[in-house]
Order: structure tokens, then sequence, then C-alpha cells
């Protein structure tokens, strides 16, 4: 690897794009180029002499790493691509399914990847700071998440609110599959995380995370303005990733967090 660090992005979309502008304003990274199956469309999209091609093999050959922003599917063709050529994956895709899911852990066999449903920085402190709350806070406080994203997210929850979700209840010795209460009718018992999504304009992500006591009330909070924050993460992963062994990794790994 030169001291310049070659980043091949496979994704056109928001943070595509919102990645590609921070690698070209970066005195430590190349962007090799971009995975679009639709370059003509996509060009006027990213920073002008960006290289975009539907050819996600030849892009990696000419990169140090991959980070993937795409779309469930395509993060199976990225962890595909980026293990036969031996170059590390960064990816942030939330939504998929146990196959998929699957498919980034056999990368992982590999190659070192880092896989996280948010790269905010942020949220990671967040998860590691609900965990404590939630091991350290009696059973008789309720515990809610309520997330609040713009319209075009199609999964819901998000896959940071479930995250976060699985680590309050994971304090707590439960899985989140046991005591997740989501769009079920009446009043949540009092041992479930209840989940409350909404969906509006272009809000980038909020996250609130409710402790509740009959008598008390304890929120952690975490708020984005801008998809920079989730481009700043990633490329923090990136820089991290070169130094790892083959595994799959989050961005607590990154932050050197408690897992």
């Amino acid at each position: 690897m030169t001291d310049v660090l070659r980043i091949a992005i496979a994704g056109s979309g928001r943070m595509g794009q919102a990645i590609a502008a921070q690698v070209v304003t970066a005195n430590d990274a190349d962007l090799v180029g971009v995975w679009s199956r639709n370059p003509a469309r996509d060009e006027a999209r990213f920073p002008a002499g960006t290289s975009l091609s539907p050819d996600i093999d030849a892009l990696v050959d000419l990169a140090d790493v991959l980070i993937d922003f795409s779309l469930p599917a395509g993060t199976v063709v990225a962890a595909g691509a980026a293990a036969a050529a031996q170059t590390p994956l960064v990816s942030g895709v939330s939504g998929l399914d146990a196959g998929q899911l699957a498919a980034v852990h056999a990368a992982g066999q590999v190659i070192p990847v880092v896989y996280d449903r948010n790269m905010s920085q942020g949220v990671a402190l967040l998860g590691s700071l609900a965990e404590r709350v939630a091991a350290s806070l009696g059973s008789d406080f309720s515990i809610a998440i309520d997330e609040t994203h713009h319209v075009h997210k199609i999964d819901a929850p998000s896959g940071t609110a479930l995250k976060l979700g699985e680590a309050v209840a994971g304090a707590r010795g439960r899985s989140l599959a046991d005591v997740m209460w989501y769009e079920q009718a009446g009043e949540p018992p009092r041992d479930a995380v209840s989940f409350h999504v909404e969906r509006r304009g272009e809000v980038a992500g909020d996250h609130r995370i409710r402790f509740e006591s009959a008598n008390e009330t304890l929120t952690l909070a975490h708020s984005v303005t801008s998809r920079a924050v989730f481009a700043a993460g990633t490329l923090r992963a990136a820089r991290w990733v070169m130094q790892a062994s083959a595994g799959v990794y989050g961005m607590r790994d990154v932050l050197h967090l408690p897992q």
C-alpha cells in the first residue's frame, strides 16, 4: 500500500456521494472509482473526473480498500469481489437478511471487514453508554427507542435502532427477539424494548433511548444533521481496517470501545 489510501466505492446513492466528496478533499486518500450500474446517469452526482464503472472487479483491483454503501444485494457482490481480490472491505449497508450477512462474514474469513449498520462515531459511543445504563438500572425502568429518518429510508426500525435494541437487551441478559415491541396493540410489558418509528422530510437520522420509571426518565440521544458524519466515520474505519487481520469488526473496534 502507498502512503495515499486508494479507495473504491460501491454505491452511487447519497452515502456514496457523501463519501466521495470527503475522499477527494483528503490529503491521504485517492478515489479510484465508483461502482455504478448506470454510469451515464450517475456521472453528474460525483465530483468532476470521477471514474464510474459497472465492473466492480476492475475497480477493486485498483484499490487498497473497498467502501460499500450500495444495497443489500449489492453488498453480497461487493463482499465477494473484495474477498476474491484480497482487498479489505468497509460496509455500512443496513437491512441485510441472514444470507446477505453470511456473505459478509464469509468475506471476513479471508480479509478484514468493518461492517456496521451505522458508521457514525457518535452512535458507536451511544451504544456503549446505553449498555452501561441498561445494565445499571433496575427492571423497574422500561426501555424505549425512538428513531426518525428521511422518507426515503426503506427499513423500519432502522438498522441502528435495532443495533441499539440488541445492546440494551443484551446488557440485561435478554435477546432482542424475545423482548422487542413494535407495532403491537396495547401497552408494552415492563421488560420490553419498545420501538417508535417516524419517517419525515430529509432527516438524516435521530435516535433516542429512554429509560423510564414511575418517577424519573433518563434519555440518551444522538442527532445527525449531515451525512458527512457517516462519511467521516467510514473513512476512519477505512484507515483502521488496513492494519487489521482477517475478521469482521464494527465501529466499536475502530474506536477501541468495550465490546
